[in-house]
């Protein structure tokens, strides 16, 4: 697919879902800290670990007053494995547990990633399908497409002690008890590599769902990265 189509589509789309969801606004903001870990194994697999969590600071409604509402809202523990199974393309499965206050929610995960190399760019597809388990609700079943590219902002790629910038969009649709809803993310990044074992990314991991059923929620969350080579 030619990239400046990619973009271009991807902000007119985003426009649109912004022009059309004025009617009823709700937000919330918050924070969105994560540390990875990436291991190598022999031959062609490697295991990544992650640690999330999420923060709430504030929520309401546009064009009306919001309120500060700082809460502690989930933490996410995944565990990944992934084996290379083409030039620039790996295939992944893995285990999600996600802890709130009042209960532990299970979710599968598969997923197909490839890699699109240009003249100083660099494009990351990754095709994810998920099934999510919890005690108290009826399963839900996901399918999820992200493109994803970093652009070095000195010389063609970036190094050690160098920044970058990553942008991204993702498509998340998703069915739960015969209901379908669609989730867009964006994703505008700034990434700094300390050395070659350790990077950082801080940035904005901007999300909108219900849109289809004329009660759009957007979520706003400061997006904050860290990367560990082991």
């Amino acid at each position: 697919m030619n990239t400046k189509l990619l973009f271009y589509y991807t902000a007119l789309f985003m426009v649109f879902i912004l022009g059309e969801s004025k009617a009823q606004l709700t937000y919330q903001t918050g924070l969105l800290p994560a540390v990875n870990f990436n291991y190598k194994l022999a031959g062609d697999w490697s295991l990544n670990s992650k640690l999330e969590s999420r923060q709430r600071l504030s929520s309401g409604t546009f064009n009306m007053d919001g309120q500060a509402d700082f809460d502690y809202v989930l933490t996410d523990i995944s565990l990944i494995a992934a084996r290379k199974v083409g030039l620039n393309a790996r295939a992944s499965g893995g285990y999600l547990i996600r802890i709130t206050d009042d209960k532990a929610i299970h979710r599968f995960i598969q997923q197909f990633a490839m890699t699109q190399k240009l003249s100083g760019l660099r494009i990351a597809h990754r095709l994810v399908t998920d099934q999510t388990f919890s005690r108290d609700e009826l399963p839900e079943f996901r399918l999820r497409y992200r493109w994803v590219t970093e652009i070095p902002l000195n010389g063609q790629s970036a190094d050690p002690k160098e920044f970058y910038l990553k942008v991204g969009n993702e498509y998340l649709n998703s069915l739960q008890d015969g209901s379908y809803d669609l989730e867009i993310r964006g994703l505008p990044l700034l990434g700094y590599i300390i050395d070659e074992k350790n990077k950082l990314e801080g940035g904005l991991d901007y999300r909108v769902n219900s849109f289809l059923r004329g009660n759009a929620r957007h979520t706003f969350w400061v997006s904050l990265n860290w990367f560990i080579e082991l």
